[in-house]
């Protein structure tokens, strides 16, 4: 059989599926129609129930959805129970809040290790995790095999440093560095996050508003 081939469009929204659900668990709601998720999340009935149907039968007619069951479901269908490892290379002051604040084991992500060319911060660590110097990357990678990279580095050396992970085997990056990274290495994932995209979108929809 065929697999079938989710749009960029469905995968997106799952994350968001699964933080409301998720929302909802904490707060001990039991069960929820489409239609209410659907208000909720300012999408229709129909849109969620055709996103679900790309993986399978969900909920039941004139119940709706056990929040529990869906949210472990969504929870497999995005990998959190995969167990994926990162690295976080460049530890200035996005690295450093991100491994100070962003709860990765929530959705699924052991962070193993950090890297930064600073002396002044190798050999330290940050709630458990040690930062270590540059020069140790290609061996530590090529021992532990991580398997995701959070890219906080300087946009000059953003490529190459892909490049170097992909080579030593790194599958997917969640890249802070402002450049389109790319690869014409198959099975090689990219999530960039731009700031600055998010800042003018909201400075078009005030200015517009």
């Amino acid at each position: 059989m065929k697999k079938q081939k989710i749009s960029d469009a469905v995968i997106h929204r799952l994350p968001r599926y699964y933080r409301y659900l998720d929302d909802l668990y904490n707060k001990g709601v039991v069960r929820i129609s489409s239609s209410s998720l659907g208000d909720k999340m300012d999408i229709t009935a129909s849109q969620i129930r055709q996103d679900l149907s790309c993986f399978g039968e969900f909920g039941q007619q004139g119940y709706g959805y056990n929040v529990a069951e869906l949210r472990a479901e969504i929870g497999h269908i995005l990998g959190i129970d995969n167990g994926h490892r990162l690295i976080i290379i460049g530890v200035g002051h996005l690295g450093h809040a991100l491994l100070q604040n962003f709860d990765f084991e929530k959705v699924g992500f052991q962070v193993d290790s950090a890297f930064d060319v600073s002396p002044a911060l190798v050999d330290t660590q940050i709630r458990g995790v040690t930062i270590r110097p540059m020069d140790q990357l290609a061996e530590y990678v090529a021992r532990y095999q991580p398997n995701v990279a959070v890219l906080t580095v300087p946009q000059n050396v953003a490529q190459p440093l892909a490049d170097q992970l992909i080579d030593l085997g790194i599958r997917g990056f969640w890249n802070f560095t402002n450049v389109e990274l790319s690869t014409e290495v198959p099975g090689v994932f990219f999530e960039d996050v731009h700031f600055v995209d998010t800042l003018l979108t909201l400075s078009y929809r005030i200015s517009r508003g």
